[in-house]
């Protein structure tokens, strides 16, 4: 199945406890079928003091989310939708079910 999202897309988290928040894919993990977006599913890390953290403590951080816990967010109506992909001659492109809008693949 081709992936459907890709890193600086715009998605909507449909469950869990961020259900509702949007932000942008900062990276694809594609052998775990996961995605890290921006300020979404914040962790709190305990690490000792090292060369890179010489004060160690606290860092929180984004874990990553599994892909079908987001959807890619329409720009039409600023909600989650479904999307397939189309071919246009070379140029393939994501379109909204609902709304007919299209992405760059």
């Amino acid at each position: 199945m081709a992936n459907k999202l890709k890193k600086g897309d715009l998605v909507e988290v449909i469950t869990g406890k961020n259900k509702g928040k949007q932000g942008k894919i900062q990276q694809v993990l594609v052998k775990d079928s996961r995605v890290l977006v921006e300020g979404v599913n914040r962790v709190k890390r305990h690490t000792k003091p090292s060369q890179k953290n010489p004060q160690g403590g606290i860092i929180e951080k984004e874990a990553p989310l599994h892909i079908s816990n987001v959807m890619l967010v329409d720009p039409k109506t600023n909600k989650g939708g479904r999307v397939k992909i189309v071919t246009k001659g070379k140029e393939k492109l994501r379109v909204f079910k609902k709304s007919g809008s299209e992405l760059k693949a």
